[in-house]
């Protein structure tokens, strides 16, 4: 009995063995091979086309409350850089507040500015923002109808820029001559007007170091 069930299980596996064995490989089903992944960097992306779009030019209405602004911020600026003794730059604030004042025909508060960023200047052997300002305030006492010293002023202008040898500012020196030479018999401002919020006594005058 035990001899038959051997016999019988053998041919059972051996029959296995065999399908398999003698079972054909190209005749299996294949999957569809995988794409390949696929780029897609910003490199690869059309250049966008921007619209040309004209922009007019704006310009801010200085209305006398915008001037106070702008007066108010420049004067502390001055007064800060006076008290930590950063006077060079304290220089630069008192020319900006000399021409805001120019242009609203405050000339006196303009010639005190230009006089005491002149002292400062001078003190820090800044030649250009000397001529700058000694231009500045020969315009104002052009303004004033004080051309004899309107032009003491130009003649200083000039000589320190020869002196130094800044063509640029002495073109800029004769310019200036030349439109106060041909302006000069212009109605002269008669009325000037003082700052209501500024107090230039506020501002310590520049000592030598």
């Amino acid at each position: 009995m035990r001899y038959f069930l051997l016999i019988i299980l053998c041919a059972v596996g051996f029959d296995a063995s065999a399908q398999w064995y003698y079972k054909p490989f190209n005749k299996r089903t294949r999957s569809p091979q995988m794409a390949y992944a696929q780029s897609h960097s910003i490199k690869r992306l059309p250049a966008p086309a921007l619209a040309k779009v004209k922009i007019r030019p704006f310009t801010i209405e200085h209305t006398p409350y915008v001037l106070a602004m702008i007066e108010e911020s420049v004067m502390k600026t001055a007064q800060h850089n006076m008290r930590f003794h950063v006077y060079n730059a304290a220089s630069y604030n008192f020319s900006d507040l000399a021409q805001m004042y120019m242009k609203q025909n405050r000339l006196a508060e303009a010639k005190w500015f230009l006089l005491q960023s002149i002292t400062i200047s001078r003190q820090q052997n800044d030649d250009r923002h000397t001529i700058a300002n000694l231009l500045d305030l020969a315009t104002v006492k052009a303004d004033y109808g004080d051309y004899t010293q309107a032009k003491q002023d130009l003649a200083e202008a000039r000589q320190l820029a020869v002196a130094r040898g800044l063509t640029f500012d002495l073109a800029t020196v004769e310019k200036k001559t030349r439109y106060l030479q041909d302006n000069k018999f212009n109605t002269l401002h008669t009325e000037t007007h003082f700052a209501e919020t500024a107090d230039a006594g506020t501002i310590t005058k520049p000592v030598n170091k």
